[in-house]
């Protein structure tokens, strides 16, 4: 049997509604809200199942225009045609109407006819306009692949003709990436958007191109060139340059003049001395010196025909002092800025991942910017709705609220809706009674505050208030989660919640308490739950000797970017079990946030038995990744708070870093002097 396809009719007057649905019910599933708000909190959860909407203009709460103007602020309106349907007939209103987006309008009295005819005629084309939506977003996906693959191809003949792995041009890729977000951030001199760096990234990869009209003797030959094989050397630059500018109907893409700035120009130098030109200075394309910059720093760092491998330490020195040519002071504070970086980025660079990689990444970007909002919204309203329900079933049946941030409102469960005596949809929830009568005012301000504060790696929360539940004062537990949208940087939405008598249900409530104190991604404690055990403990005195570890992954970010956000969790869960096994039942062990960690542990004589086992099997590969980490250590006898033994213990891992990495630390009176050097640097 054929599925009746929804629509959703928003109108105050229960009257028009029913005419409505006796029209449309023997065709369509009918959906209904008596205002815009309950429209939005209805399209939040089942954008898309809804294939068209009627909206009346003249509502409470919120009216038909503020509604398409909500649709047009989630995008919405883009997959949803919206037929306005109002016994106003002003030019004003139906001009407005359009402008918000409407497809259509129909005025009151409703002739059937009409009606039918319009919304069958605008769910066919809006149909039509997701089918093409959705075949847009294939053709995207094929064409963006096509022509990085194209690329990719065309710059490894060349790499492969000079006898190299390949690698080079990814790690000029990779190089260019992480000096364009820096000097970005450092500085708005370019205007350089994150579009732009795509294009300069992929661009990049043809700034060798010209080197296939250099006879293959001179192009490998291992020794110094004469000057007379320099000359010839020095011509890939203006034959990749011409090259690109001989490419037919071409020559006004964005790729290709970017790509002739970096062909012709990444050998120019800053002081005027480089070649093909002679140019000097802001003369030369930000493109070209950027891409000078990463080729030379990639060159130093890998084996050549003509010379070993320098380390990057060293080459970062051959570069600052001058020994490759003179470059902008400004992006060489970029290449001092991001060294650490690199060095981590280009250990686990590897050709098969890493072109995947860069081909993901320059799709992800095509889809987003080209329209294919079908299936992105597809994927995000899955994940709203896979938290929801994981949340919901670790909860029994009891007072559920979800607050939603844009349109601000609360929803309550029908059973919280109905033992509360509340509407299950709440406007303006702030001014409402169940903000003011259930919660006192300042206490659902404070609860709304505590949710927004949280972050996407621990977003439980549990509070404790004095609710009027039923005319009753009564204490209850707030247990909640704050809901993230996959943005970057990820953006609050609301949260989901419940709440708990707290003379009831002793049993669950304890479960879930132990359950908020818990990091969600590892099972260890979060950072609030394991600083408030910790204080306990100091709290306690004794003369007992405790230690208090922070460990950081140092490989983390390369995990996360060449193999994915997947491949990265489970790293943090392999990192969790392992800390798992070599802590005691009466010691601490948390995750702090993203790739950093924390244990806290008493000892008698010494602790570095301790901190040296627990390194071992953390110093280790997961799946062939080098995990790696540094670790500070910092002791107390008790006689400080944890806030000082974190600084400290914080001071040594940075000092642990800054000596390359995979060690410990203690905590000592040299680890605070580098510290405060580092402070005066800044």
């Amino acid at each position: 049997m054929r599925t009746k396809k929804k629509i959703l009719i928003v109108d105050d007057s229960e009257m028009n509604r029913a005419l409505l649905e006796d029209m449309l019910s023997g065709d369509y599933e009918i959906a209904e809200a008596s205002n815009g708000m309950e429209a939005c909190a209805y399209l939040r959860d089942h954008e898309l199942e809804i294939c068209l909407i009627l909206l009346d203009i003249v509502m409470p709460v919120m009216d038909g225009f503020e509604t398409l103007a909500m649709m047009n602020k989630n995008g919405w309106i883009k997959n949803i045609p919206v037929i306005m349907i109002s016994a106003e007939t002003a030019f004003t209103y139906i001009d407005r109407a359009y402008g918000l987006g409407a497809v259509d309008y129909i005025s009151r009295p409703f002739d059937e006819r009409t009606v039918r005819h319009r919304v069958d005629s605008n769910v066919i084309l809006g149909e039509k306009q997701r089918d093409l939506s959705a075949r847009l977003s294939d053709q995207i996906y094929e064409k963006e692949k096509d022509n990085r693959l194209m690329i990719e191809i065309l710059s490894h003949i060349v790499e492969f003709r000079n006898g190299e792995s390949g690698l080079h041009v990814l790690h000029v890729h990779a190089i260019t990436e992480l000096i364009l977000k820096t000097l970005r951030k450092k500085t708005n001199q370019y205007e350089i958007s994150p579009k732009d760096i795509s294009l300069i990234c992929n661009a990049s990869a043809l700034h060798d191109v010209g080197k296939i009209t250099i006879p293959s003797e001179i192009l490998n030959k291992p020794g110094k060139f004469t000057p007379e094989e320099f000359e010839i050397m020095k011509r890939h630059t203006l034959e990749g340059a011409k090259m690109l500018n001989d490419i037919p109907l071409r020559a006004d893409e964005p790729l290709i003049k970017i790509a002739y700035q970096i062909c012709r120009w990444h050998h120019e130098r800053y002081d005027g001395r480089g070649y093909p030109d002679g140019l000097k200075g802001e003369q030369i394309p930000i493109a070209a010196q950027v891409v000078a910059l990463a080729d030379v720093y990639d060159a130093l760092t890998s084996k050549r025909v003509y010379k070993p491998a320098f380390t990057p330490e060293k080459a970062v020195e051959m570069i600052l002092n001058g020994e490759c040519g003179c470059f902008n002071p400004l992006l060489l504070e970029c290449l001092k800025d991001v060294q650490e970086d690199l060095k981590e980025e280009l250990v686990v660079l590897s050709l098969g991942n890493a072109a995947d990689k860069e081909i993901q990444k320059t799709v992800a970007h095509a889809l987003k910017t080209d329209g294919a909002d079908v299936s992105n919204r597809t994927i995000r309203l899955f994940e709203h709705e896979r938290m929801k329900n994981k949340i919901l079933s670790d909860l029994s049946k009891d007072i559920i609220f979800e607050y939603s941030l844009d349109p601000e409102m609360i929803e309550l469960s029908d059973w919280g809706a109905e033992y509360l005596g509340l509407p299950a949809t709440i406007s303006e929830p702030r001014k409402s009674d169940f903000g003011k009568r259930v919660f006192r005012s300042e206490d659902f301000a404070k609860l709304l505050d505590d949710l927004k504060n949280t972050t996407p790696d621990n977003p439980a929360i549990v509070r404790r208030f004095v609710l009027d539940i039923k005319g009753e004062k009564t204490s209850c537990k707030i247990f909640a989660n704050s809901m993230w949208a996959d943005t970057e940087p990820p953006e609050y939405e609301g949260a989901i919640g419940k709440i708990v008598d707290v003379n009831d249900e002793t049993e669950e409530l304890n479960r879930m308490e132990q359950k908020a104190n818990l990091d969600f991604r590892t099972g260890l404690y979060n950072h609030e739950a394991a600083k408030e055990r910790i204080n306990l403990l100091l709290g306690k005195g004794g003369n007992k000797k405790y230690a208090l570890v922070m460990l950081d992954l140092d490989n983390f970010k390369q995990a996360n970017d060449v193999y994915g956000h997947l491949f990265g969790d489970e790293i943090l869960q392999f990192v969790a079990d392992v800390i798992k096994k070599n802590v005691r039942s009466s010691d601490v062990a948390a995750r702090m946030g993203g790739d950093e960690f924390i244990i806290f542990m008493e000892y008698k004589d010494s602790v570095l038995p301790q901190i040296e086992r627990i390194f071992k099997h953390l110093h280790v590969s997961y799946k062939n990744f080098p995990v790696g980490l540094s670790m500070g250590v910092a002791c107390t006898d008790g006689n400080i708070g944890y806030d000082t033994l974190f600084a400290m213990a914080d001071k040594a891992m940075y000092v642990a870093k800054k000596e390359g990495k995979n060690g410990f630390r203690f905590y000592d009176e040299e680890t605070e002097q580098k510290s405060k050097d580092k402070k005066e640097r800044d």
